[in-house]
Order: C-alpha cells, then sequence, then structure tokens
C-alpha cells in the first residue's frame, strides 16, 4: 500500500514536499587555490543585499524586537566577557567573571565575543547610532592585545581565545573536546564583520592573524588527521575564511577554508543521498553555509550542487510546520516529524544558519520564490517568537519546544532573569549569541536589488534608499495582520522593475494575489503574479506612485507527513497555537476542524473545540509565557469493520511473506529468519519480520492478534513492534523486568506510556495466541488477551492509537530498541484489524485457531492441512468480522 502522493514543492511547510531525484555525483578530492583559480573561478551574485544603512525598520515587531536586543547591547559590559580573554594570557583583569557558557570553567567560553561583535556591527551599521561602534572598537582593541600577549604565553603567534592552545593538541591527537573551532569561527566571523560593517581595520588585522594560526595549524595535518578532527563541531570555519579570502583576495585563506571540507556530511549530499539521520544538526547547517561561500569564491558548482541539495532536503523532509527542525539537535529519518517531538524540538540557532544558508542560495538562484517564502515563514513562525516581549533586553529561547503543552523557558542548567528566558550574565548559550544576531538584523533581507530591479522579499514596515538610483522607497503594512502590504516611491524615479514576492501559501487554497499600480490593476502580469513566484512590474516610476499587493489568507490544515490525522492549522503564513495557559497536556488534543471560527474584531484570532472544550488559537509567535499546542489529532475516517493486514507468516520458503488481504506489500524477513515446519522460526539473534511502512494510520481503534512459541523468553522480548522509534511504540512484551507480559504504547514526548500487564510472562515451550483490542471510546482503553483470556486491561488512556500515524518500522520478533533481545522462537497467523474486537471473539478465535495449532505433530506447529491453513487460504479472518 503506498503513501498519499507527492506534495508540491511550495506546499513544504509541514506536509512534506518533493523527493529529489538520485543521481549520483562524484566529488573529487580538494586541490589547494591559486590566484588564479580566484579569478577565473569567483562567482557573481544574480542579486545582492542592499546595506543595512540603507534599509530602516519602520514602528511593527520586527522593530520592537530589534529594540530590546539593542538595549542589552548598550547595557552588557565588554570588559566582564573579555575577562577571560585577558587571563588567558596572563593580562589583568578585575571584571566579575560571567556565569553560563561563558564561565571560567565551560570550555566554550568566548564564543558570545564573536557573537557580540557582530551584533554591534549589524546595530551600528542599521541605526548609525556610535555608541555600538565604540563599544565594539573596544573590544578589538582589547582582543588585539590579548592576541599579541600569546606568544608570551607560550602560544602560536595569531591565536585568540578564551581558553588554551593545549585544547587543539587535544583535538589533534583524537580527543574531543567541545569545540574549539566552533568558538574560533564565531571570533572570526564578529571580527570580519566589524571591518565589513563597521569599516574597523583593527578587526581585519585581527581576524587576518587568527587565520594565519589557523593556517599554520592545519597545514602540517594530514588529510586523514583532517577529516577526524572535522568529527567535533566547528561552526563554520569554511564559511569565515572563504569569505575572509574574498574580502582579501588571499589565496591562502581559500586552502585553509577548504581544509574544513567534511567529506562525511559533503560525500552524500554531492550524490543527492539523505544521511541526516542521527546526525547533529546545528553541527552540519555552517558546513553547509560555508559551501556557498566556497561556491562564491571558486566557482565550483559541486559546493552549490551539495547546499541546494541539503536545503531542500531539510526543508522539505525535516522540517516541522513553523519552519525549524531537529527534535532534542539531531535530525531524524525523513519525514518523521510529530513522531518526534518533545519540548527540545527546534534549536533556534538550527533555524539561524538555516535562514543564512537560504539567504545565500537565494542570491544566486532568485527565479523562484520558493528560498523566500521559507525565509518568511521560519522568521515570522520561529525567529520573531524565540524573543521574550516583556523582556527589556530580549531575551531568548534555546528550543522550541512542539509537544503538545510545551512552554518557552531556559534551557535546563543555564540560568535565566526572573520569569524570563535567559539572562544578562548567567545563560550565554549558543542561542542567547545567535539571538543577538538574529535580532539586529530584520533589516537586511527585506530588499534586494539587481542592476535594474528592485526586490521585495518581505512584507515588512520599512523604508530603503537604492542610492545608485536616487531611489526610496516606503512599505506600509500591518501584514500578517492585515493581507495587504503598500509601497510608496517617496523620492526619486526612473525606469527599473519592481519584482514582488507572491507567496507560495497562496496556492495551498487556489487563491490568487492582486496587484494594483496607482490604484489600477496591473494588465498582463500572467504567471509571473502565480503562487510561488516573483511578479515583475517594470515602468518608469515617479514620486507618489504606489503598488498595493492584496493576499487573501484563510485557515489552511496541513498534515503532517508522518500522521495524516495529526495536523496544524495556518493563516495565510502564521502558525496557530491553542493558548493553554498553565494547562498541562500529555497528548495531541483532538480538534474539530470545523468549529474553528474567527473572533470578530481581532485578525488572527480564532476559537475552537478541543477535547470538549473551547480553545482560543493565535498566532504561534506570539504565544508568551503559557503553555501551547501546535499539532492536533483530527477525527479519524469511518472504517467499515475488518481486517486490514493478514500475514499468516506459513510461506515455507524464500525471505518474503505475503500479505493475505493483497492491500500491503510482503513482510521482508531479516537477519537468521527461517521457516519451520510452515512457520516463521527466530532464533534470538537477530533474526525477525519487518512489516510494511504505514500499518496503524488512522486507526482510533484497533486489535492485534499474533500466535507465538517461544522457546526462551528474557526480559524485554517483544513479540511485535509496531512504531518509528524507541519513544514512539506500540508493542507486547513476553517479559518485563517485574517478571510480567506487557502491552504498552507510546508517544514520543509523552510523560509516561499507556500499558497493560498479565499477571505472569508468556509461558514457553507451547503456542499462545496474544491480542490487543484497543480503543478511544469511552475515554479509551486496551486490553491485552493471552489465549483468549484477559490478561491485563487499561481504561482511561493518555493518548488515542490514532496519534501514532504510519509507523514506519513495524516488527515481529524484535524490538525499535537496539538494546533489547531478539525474540526465540516461533511466530505465525499476525492480523491486524480496524477496531476493537470483543473479548468473545478473541476468546472464540483463540479456542479455535488453538485447536488447529495444537493439532497433528505435538502442539509443536500449525499444520497445513489444518483448519488454519485453510484460514489462511482465504485469507479470512478465524474470528470476528471481515
Amino acid at each position: 500500500m503506498s503513501g498519499a502522493g507527492q506534495v508540491s514543492r511550495r506546499a513544504f511547510i509541514g506536509t512534506a514536499g518533493a523527493t529529489a531525484t538520485a543521481v549520483g555525483i562524484g566529488v573529487p578530492a580538494a586541490r589547494p587555490a591559486s590566484a588564479a583559480d580566484t579569478a577565473a573561478g569567483a562567482v557573481t551574485a544574480r542579486v545582492s543585499p542592499f546595506p543595512l544603512s540603507a534599509v530602516t525598520l519602520l514602528d511593527g515587531p520586527f522593530r520592537d524586537n530589534m529594540l530590546r536586543t539593542c538595549a542589552y547591547l548598550k547595557f552588557i559590559d565588554a570588559d566582564r566577557l573579555l575577562h577571560t580573554f585577558r587571563l588567558n594570557v596572563g593580562l589583568p583583569s578585575s571584571a566579575e567573571p560571567c556565569g553560563g557558557w561563558e564561565a571560567p570553567n565551560v570550555l566554550l567560553r568566548g564564543h558570545t565575543t564573536g557573537h557580540l561583535l557582530t551584533a554591534l556591527a549589524q546595530a551600528h551599521a542599521n541605526t548609525g547610532d556610535d555608541a555600538y561602534s565604540a563599544k565594539a572598537r573596544h573590544l578589538v582593541a582589547e582582543l588585539a592585545k590579548c592576541q599579541a600577549a600569546s606568544p608570551g604565553a607560550g602560544f602560536t603567534r595569531g591565536y585568540l581565545s578564551a581558553f588554551g592552545e593545549e585544547t587543539f593538541d587535544q583535538l589533534e591527537a583524537g580527543a574531543k573536546p567541545w569545540a574549539p573551532y566552533y568558538t574560533i569561527h564565531k571570533i572570526m566571523a564578529g571580527l570580519l564583520d566589524q571591518y565589513r560593517l563597521s569599516g574597523n581595520r583593527q578587526a581585519l588585522d585581527v581576524v587576518k592573524g587568527m587565520a594565519g594560526w589557523a593556517d599554520a595549524r592545519t597545514s602540517k595535518l594530514s588529510r586523514e588527521r583532517m577529516q577526524g578532527l572535522l568529527r567535533v563541531e566547528f561552526g563554520g570555519m569554511n564559511d569565515v575564511l572563504a569569505e575572509l579570502h574574498m574580502v582579501t583576495g588571499d589565496p591562502a585563506h581559500l586552502a585553509t577554508a577548504r581544509r574544513f571540507d567534511h567529506d562525511e556530511l559533503y560525500v552524500p549530499l554531492a550524490e543527492r543521498r539523505d544521511a541526516l539521520d542521527g546526525e547533529h544538526a546545528n553541527t552540519q547547517i555552517p558546513k553547509v553555509v560555508g559551501a556557498v561561500r566556497e561556491y562564491e569564491a571558486t566557482g565550483e558548482r559541486r559546493y552549490r550542487d551539495i547546499a541546494a541539495f541539503f536545503w531542500d532536503t531539510v526543508v522539505h523532509d525535516h522540517t516541522y510546520v513553523i519552519g525549524g527542525n531537529s527534535n532534542q539537535e539531531f535530525f531524524g529519518p525523513p519525514r518523521e516529524l510529530v513522531s518526534r517531538l518533545s519540548e527540545d524540538t527546534c534549536e533556534n540557532c538550527n533555524t539561524y544558519n538555516m535562514l543564512k544558508l537560504t539567504r545565500l542560495l537565494f542570491f544566486h538562484d532568485p527565479g523562484s520564490a520558493e528560498y523566500m517564502d521559507y525565509y518568511e515563514w521560519a522568521l515570522l513562525n520561529q525567529m520573531l517568537g524565540e524573543q521574550d516581549p516583556r523582556s527589556a533586553h530580549g531575551f531568548v529561547t534555546y528550543y522550541t519546544g512542539l509537544f503538545p503543552g510545551s512552554e518557552r523557558k531556559p534551557k535546563g542548567g543555564l540560568g535565566a532573569a526572573p520569569g524570563s528566558y535567559s539572562g544578562d550574565y548567567d545563560n550565554f548559550s549558543c542561542d542567547h549569541g545567535t539571538g543577538l544576531e538574529t535580532h539586529t538584523k530584520f533589516a537586511d533581507s527585506v530588499y534586494f536589488r539587481s542592476r535594474n530591479a528592485l526586490y521585495v522579499n518581505l512584507f515588512v514596515p520599512s523604508e530603503v534608499h537604492w542610492a545608485e538610483r536616487g531611489v526610496r522607497v516606503r512599505q506600509e503594512t500591518g501584514y500578517p495582520h492585515a493581507e495587504t502590504t503598500r509601497l510608496t516611491i517617496t523620492e526619486g524615479g526612473g525606469r527599473f522593475a519592481v519584482k514582488i514576492r507572491i507567496p507560495g501559501w497562496l496556492d495551498a487554497r487556489g487563491r490568487r494575489a492582486r496587484i494594483r499600480v496607482n490604484g489600477r490593476a496591473v494588465p498582463g502580469l500572467g504567471n509571473d503574479a502565480r503562487p510561488g513566484a516573483y511578479a515583475t512590474i517594470e515602468r518608469h516610476w515617479r514620486p507618489g506612485d504606489t503598488i498595493e499587493l492584496a493576499m487573501p489568507m484563510e485557515p489552511v490544515w496541513r498534515k503532517a507527513p508522518d500522521n495524516p490525522h495529526v495536523q496544524a492549522v495556518t493563516h495565510g503564513p502564521v502558525v496557530l497555537a491553542g493558548a493553554y495557559g498553565d494547562r498541562d497536556l500529555n497528548t495531541f488534543p483532538a480538534i474539530d476542524p470545523r468549529s474553528l471560527a474567527p473572533v470578530r474584531g481581532e485578525p488572527l484570532r480564532y476559537t475552537a473545540r478541543a477535547d470538549g472544550a473551547d480553545v482560543t488559537l493565535m498566532p504561534f509567535a506570539e504565544v508568551h509565557h503559557q503553555r501551547y499546542n501546535v499539532y492536533w489529532a483530527t477525527p479519524a475516517p469511518r472504517h467499515r469493520p475488518g481486517l486490514v493486514a493478514h500475514y499468516p507468516l506459513d510461506e515455507g520458503r524464500g525471505t518474503t511473506a505475503a500479505d493475505a488481504t493483497g492491500a500491503w506489500p510482503a513482510a521482508r524477513l531479516t537477519g537468521p529468519a527461517a521457516w519451520s515446519d510452515g512457520t516463521l522460526s527466530l532464533d534470538g539473534t537477530g533474526g525477525h519480520a519487518v512489516l510494511p511502512p504505514g500499518l496503524l494510520a488512522g486507526l482510533d481503534a484497533l486489535t492485534v492478534a499474533l500466535w507465538v512459541r517461544l522457546e526462551t523468553v528474557t526480559n524485554n522480548v517483544r513479540v511485535f513492534d509496531l512504531g518509528f522509534n524507541r519513544q514512539t511504540f506500540f508493542y507486547v512484551n513476553a517479559r518485563t523486568g517485574s517478571g510480567r507480559a506487557r502491552f504498552s504504547m507510546k508517544l514520543g514526548g509523552m510523560e509516561g506510556e499507556d500499558f497493560a500487564d498479565a499477571p505472569a510472562a508468556l509461558p514457553t515451550g507451547a503456542w499462545t495466541h496474544v491480542a490487543v483490542a484497543v480503543t478511544a471510546e469511552g475515554g479509551g482503553s486496551a486490553v491485552l488477551y493471552v489465549d483468549g483470556a484477559e490478561a491485563g486491561r487499561k481504561n482511561g488512556l493518555i493518548m488515542s492509537p490514532l496519534a501514532l500515524g504510519a509507523t514506519s518500522n513495524n516488527f515481529v520478533g524484535r524490538s525499535q530498541d537496539t538494546r533489547h533481545p531478539f525474540m526465540h522462537g516461533q511466530a505465525a497467523d499476525f492480523r491486524l484489524y480496524n477496531h476493537a474486537l470483543p473479548a468473545a471473539d478473541i476468546r472464540s478465535g483463540a479456542r479455535n485457531v488453538g485447536e488447529a495449532v495444537a493439532g497433528g505433530s505435538g502442539g509443536s506447529s500449525p499444520q497445513r492441512g489444518s483448519d488454519v491453513g485453510a484460514l489462511h487460504q482465504r485469507g479470512r479472518p478465524s474470528w470476528g468480522p471481515a
């Protein structure tokens, strides 16, 4: 049985879109760059950003967030951050040490100084306020003193850090210290931004010294040793070094950058293979940002291909509905999202880096709006909402949790201001640092330009000054609370094109944007005005000319790729969340989508009925200081009671087992699984059967039944396990540590689990009929049957089986938890029903089929000529309705 059809690329958010075609692309070993390489291969972007000084944010939520962060930039004491740098090289410091990840005993110390330098440069460039540049000049000057003192402290010339250089000796020897090159990258990036955005020449000298140190350090390593140390997070060293090369023209910096090309990531991406499952997300994303920089520096297309495929893979197969990715900081299997939820989904650093990658890719491929569609979505739904609007200093969260009942809160183990998400001096997580950057650069992607065109990417109240043409444009909008935005030429004019992004989200309901120039419709736009494109309006512009863009918005229910009955609801580009106050949740609330109704006079506010009560829905980014819910359980389809799947497991030969209903693909025998007397035989050393994915999708009630004959039984042997991972499952355990057979089901992120225990373990040496019947009706119940008799019951379930979804890992004879043993014995007649069979039917079936199982050869196996064999051949159930 195949899954749902592919989703269009424009409908990627929350639904996982089209799968890329696999094409093998070889990755040649990188060769050292030369000046000729740079001159011949350097790539010019097709569009470019405006200087931050050319764009002014007007009143609105983006400006509000920026002002809070800017207040923190003026507040923070630079000498407290310099404290560990000075002590590291023997310089005096009387400053009070910082806490959190800048504490003197934390190896990541120093990284925040890099983020601060970037944020100060951005704030200065955007506002012109010299207070930011003055603080930055002090920081850079003091860092230069520390770098100059490094040789006297026993460090290599050019070294600059808040921890000793011996950490790199450990790294090169094969140890895994906490990300020393990651911190070096942050410092280098901050210094380079000070030069690029604030014109600080001393910052360029310092970063060139650090680059020389990195070259000397890495040039002596063999390729094998270098690739080994790249397994430890190193941020975007290739990014900053390639950019430094483009700033200075020095080929040595590019050669050093290419040493940080990590084959374990780049090779599968170049071959268009998704190998991200199990990878730490924010370790990988900056490496790919660096690939775009290396494409720009070398002209080698393989770098761009790597970055584009990575972006496409992450956005379409690993991205949650709010635009973020990762659960507990790691990528999972593609398209498995709501089966992997927790309070620790969507680390904000990941999205900060994905937005950097998105922006760079768009510079080279501005023909489609998809890049900026994603940029807007993630910006509005995750990044804008990471900041606490009550905090004067713009404190931010670390994760954006998406399990039902999550709330925005500090990262565990780090300090925070009372009632907020981080703090002034006792947090300094990586997300604290990227938050300083995110909220001081909102102006950098609202508008782009080419030689003859102004690109309007984001609908943010703002003004842009196109100095080369002497043109000023003002954008006024209440978007996304309003459906329109208005652009006015306030100064200058001439003939040029205005390219306005037509959001792809319009296509979800087949809507179209409306564009008017000076109050009149624009003829001839045609396909240029379709969702997911840029509408081009080229004419001679004069002061006072206006462009109005209207984007009709309405609610859209978006299915999760791994469970079509778990959905999120959006309004235009905005994800709506249920506001739950202090009420805790432990599973997806069951919502009636038909009950969704707008609140009159309050844009983007809705009410709905969920779990039998009214709930208010509002923009996710605006939900603060309370629990919330984003993903909802929607009603299951109505089923005629019947058999969903039936695997007799009686083939006798081969490595597959057919579904007798004909609805599902064959099961696969894996490992030392074999056939014995017409049943599946498992030896306890790895053999098991793999059933097809998707078996449980759409079932809010079900029965699973199976015959087993255990030769031996050990703790945690599962006779079947249907789920996604060791946190999301539906299984029967032959024996727990308490000596009982157990049925259990659980959704990842859920506190506890729904289970029913038998009084004893499953027996050995005899065929045993095991069945589980679960229903969500009447508060939910799960009943475990052994040989037709009720052996355990759980009333009042936490979750409905509907929450499990299209399970991808469905096993007979093994657990999804690789630490558990495999089953030793035989199995036959696996059945799945779409309803909870009554107890009488289970008793009758167990008795009737049991007689057949026990006959013929001393009860050792089902017999081909018996009634059970005939039932298999007919493909009908031995009990209950067909």
